[in-house]
């Protein structure tokens, strides 16, 4: 974590919410978010923020709301998709930008699915990081494999019980033991991660994105017109590689690298090879 020295901090008020962020890199270089997932936060992207500021890319990389240092609004209506959207069309309007490269893990990647869907003219490129595109998750729920692997969504819907199970989690371990390189989560980053999620209280929000979208939904799906890269690593518990095919009627400018020997945590299992693919896929300016 010596690099997160490098890092500064910032906050911003949208829509009565307000939003933690780090930031680095040239302030005129074109424009990258880093969405992270669940049960992160910005520091998911501790090995790829300072090599893509030192590439010349603007690197920002917010704490989604409800998460960390980030607000939490009360109420699971305030976890849609279309607040979590709007929440990083926001950010990139508020950073002077029109459009931005938006990279998303997890449910970060979710998100970013979505902002390419809904908010296309706010977006560049789109880099998803294990994180399956709702057509292809619902075809791949419809078997065992698949649903098998989602219980825990389902557990999610339950009242109290996933917070309080939850808070007697060691996220810090859990993470390095799902991990397929554990060294990439060193006992600062494990430390780190337990003074996150400590109490119950500090679930809800997060847990309040799985219940709103079993709720109401993804919504509609439309054709992602921008150039797309989608990075896999193939030893995900959660999520079975079937999920990258068939993508093309949906996402036809879509490039798709596996990662074989990778967790669902590919950005700390293969750093490097992350880091050159994003550098290679965004290195380009915005027009």
């Amino acid at each position: 974590m010596s690099e997160s020295a490098l890092w500064e901090h910032a906050e911003v008020s949208l829509g009565g919410v307000h939003l933690h962020y780090v930031h680095a890199g040239p302030e005129r270089g074109p424009l990258v978010v880093l969405l992270h997932g669940f049960p992160e936060f910005h520091l998911a992207w501790r090995h790829q923020i300072a090599p893509l500021a030192r590439s010349g890319l603007r690197v920002v990389a917010p704490d989604l709301r409800g998460y960390h240092r980030s607000g939490k609004p009360d109420g699971v209506e305030h976890y849609h998709l279309t607040a979590l959207v709007d929440d990083v069309a926001g950010l990139i309007e508020h950073l002077g930008h029109k459009r931005a490269h938006v990279v998303g893990h997890d449910w970060g990647g979710v998100i970013a699915w979505a902002l390419a869907m809904r908010r296309p003219e706010r977006l560049a490129k789109l880099a998803i990081l294990n994180a399956p595109h709702p057509e292809a998750y619902r075809r791949e729920l419809r078997g065992m494999r698949q649903a098998l692997k989602s219980w825990y969504a389902l557990f999610f819907q339950l009242p109290r019980m996933p917070e309080a199970l939850l808070s007697r989690l060691d996220v810090g371990a859990f993470l390095r033991s799902t991990s397929a390189r554990p060294e990439g989560f060193s006992p600062e980053v494990q430390d780190a991660y337990r003074a996150v999620w400590r109490t119950p209280t500090d679930w809800t929000p997060a847990l309040n994105y799985y219940r709103v979208l079993a709720k109401r939904g993804f919504g509609k799906t439309r054709i992602i017109e921008v150039p797309t890269l989608l990075l896999w690593g193939d030893r995900d518990v959660a999520l079975v590689p079937e999920l990258t095919e068939g993508l093309t009627p949906w996402v036809p400018r879509l490039r798709v690298e596996h990662f074989p020997q990778a967790s669902h945590w590919l950005m700390s299992d293969e750093p490097v090879r992350v880091n050159n693919l994003l550098i290679e896929f965004l290195g380009s300016s915005i027009s």
